[in-house]
């Protein structure tokens, strides 16, 4: 019952207008990058690569009235799957795990989405995938209807969303490369210099040549996403570790020194 009540509530949050506070705390500094633009959207990492990079101050200003900044803890889920779509979001910080349920209950994690991802499914009223907060999370959440309508009436916003979606599956099929091909060794180096590369939206991993970051998934989770056993990811993690590819701390801080290196061990 307190499950199903978590559900219940996470719902409710995901539909509602404010934060836990109420409030929207954002910096009121302007520059050349922020004049005109609403303050709830000036210090958004995520603005400028997302859809709402697509539109003018104006644009930008109409839908930040229905928008509200969110926290979701690790664990919360934000949308069923096969549940009606109120609103969608765009990821501004964290990871979301999405996955897809099968009738005997086992469960498959389908898809990771990091900063500036968008959230929800348009043009369709359910959603076809469950997503819950694999690491804290914040977003930017809107109304389904406002979206909607601003959609139809600014084609550059479309657009963006478009070019995100074929990101989406552009990457989908890097993974069916990676799970069909790979071997076990090119499978880790693979999901770890995903997340190196995409859990900050705020650090180019790639140009500054290292990254550090907390495993958003546990290793159990790892090998279901990777199609290995448990046993094969820790003994993966263990070479790289030996080699001197990733530092570890604990059981979730991973450092990697050197990202192009840990690049050429991922079999691309």
């Amino acid at each position: 019952m307190a499950a199903y009540g978590q559900i219940l509530a996470a719902r409710a949050w995901m539909a509602a207008g404010t934060d836990e506070s109420g409030k929207i705390v954002s910096d009121q500094r302007e520059d050349i990058h922020t004049t005109g633009v609403p303050v709830v959207c000036q210090q958004c990492e995520a603005r400028h690569k997302g859809i709402c990079g697509a539109l003018t101050p104006d644009e930008l200003t109409r839908l930040s009235k229905h928008t509200s900044k969110r926290h979701a803890a690790h664990g919360m889920e934000l949308v069923g799957e096969s549940e009606e779509t109120e609103s969608y979001a765009n990821v501004m910080g964290g990871v979301v795990k999405l996955s897809k349920m099968m009738p005997d209950g086992r469960q498959q994690i389908v898809g990771l989405q990091f900063a500036p991802d968008f959230l929800g499914r348009p043009f369709q009223s359910t959603s076809n995938v469950t997503a819950e907060a694999a690491t804290d999370v914040h977003l930017c959440v809107f109304p389904k209807s406002t979206l909607d309508s601003m959609m139809k009436e600014a084609p550059s916003m479309e657009n963006r969303l478009l070019q995100q979606t074929l990101k989406e599956l552009d990457d989908a099929r890097e993974w069916m490369l990676t799970l069909g091909r790979k071997t076990a060794a090119e499978k880790v180096a693979s999901f770890l210099f995903m997340i190196a590369v995409q859990i900050d939206p705020t650090h180019d991993a790639e140009r500054e040549g290292s990254a550090t970051f907390d495993l958003p998934l546990t290793r159990g989770e790892i090998a279901d996403f990777l199609g290995i056993t448990i046993e094969t990811v820790s003994r993966q993690m263990t070479k790289l570790r030996k080699t001197g590819l990733i530092v570890l701390e604990g059981t979730r801080r991973v450092s990697v020194p050197d990202i192009q290196a840990l690049r050429d061990e991922t079999g691309v």
